[in-house]
């Protein structure tokens, strides 16, 4: 299946290090060959950047290892094709809408079966991915919840919960989703996290041979939140993600978060995913 990467930080923050160990999975390190893309904010607007070469070889992800990024929320995707035509440009993660007067991302990695919701008009897909009607069912919710944007999120959350365990019944439902304010990561099968906050150390990639001190390069009211399918550096205290756990996550930490119900389909992958290892 796909793999996923986002970031929230307290302030703008550069993404290229953990980019170019991310991006090494789209067909060198991993063979998630069927595109990749990544949006980062600023202020309510947001970048987008999208290929449907894989991320390894892309020129356009050459090009982003090294444009100085920085943002304080970020979502990038790089996938394997399970639904909707491979190497099409349309069927390339991040989606983006507009609700609020903000831009909305979102990225999925799983495969929703038979899933077809109704759709109010108000989001329509443009490819053909289970991922994006998903992400337009959403908004749907999103939108009915007010004509304007609510004056906290907690509503926006209680409404990912609703929608997290009506959306999962149909398979894998790992997310990201950003309105460029905060975060919301939900595990389905697998997600790991990451707080970067003083004192700062030494990170080494997986997927590169690359390392950093992040000691030289932050302050120490710095602090982010990077969550991804699988850790992106050897020698950092990734967390795990629960099945089923959603995170709110602004200004780097994680303000709240869910253990939701997951369908007995998904508990059985998972299963059996454990018995593999």
């Amino acid at each position: 299946m796909c793999q996923l990467l986002g970031m929230n930080s307290a302030k703008p923050a550069d993404l290229r290090f953990s980019f170019t160990g991310f991006a090494a999975r789209g067909g060198l390190t991993d063979h998630h060959g069927d595109g990749f893309g990544i949006g980062f904010f600023e202020d309510k607007a947001c970048r987008i950047f999208m290929d449907s070469q894989p991320a390894a070889t892309s020129p356009v992800a050459e090009l982003l290892k090294s444009y100085a990024i920085k943002s304080c929320n970020v979502v990038s995707h790089i996938r394997k094709a399970t639904q909707g035509d491979a190497h099409r440009l349309e069927n390339c993660h991040p989606f983006t809408r507009e609700l609020w007067g903000r831009h909305w991302l979102f990225a999925h990695n799983g495969d929703l079966i038979n899933y077809v919701p109704a759709l109010g008009g108000n989001y329509q897909s443009v490819g053909t991915t289970d991922s994006e009607r998903a992400f337009c069912a959403l908004m749907e919710k999103l939108k009915a919840i007010s004509p304007r944007e609510p004056c906290s999120l907690d509503t926006v959350f209680e409404t990912l919960c609703s929608m997290s365990e009506s959306t999962g019944e149909y398979g894998v439902f790992n997310y990201l989703l950003s309105n460029g304010q905060a975060l919301f990561a939900h595990c389905s099968t697998r997600l790991y996290y990451l707080v970067r906050e003083w004192p700062f150390s030494n990170a080494k990639l997986v997927d590169a041979d690359l390392s950093i001190d992040f000691a030289q390069t932050n302050a120490q009211e710095d602090r982010l939140c990077v969550v991804a399918t699988q850790p992106l550096t050897l020698n950092e205290n990734w967390q795990q993600l629960q099945p089923g756990q959603l995170l709110w996550i602004e200004g780097g930490r994680i303000v709240r978060q869910a253990q939701l119900k997951v369908s007995e389909d998904v508990q059985r992958k998972n299963e059996a995913n454990l018995a593999c290892v």
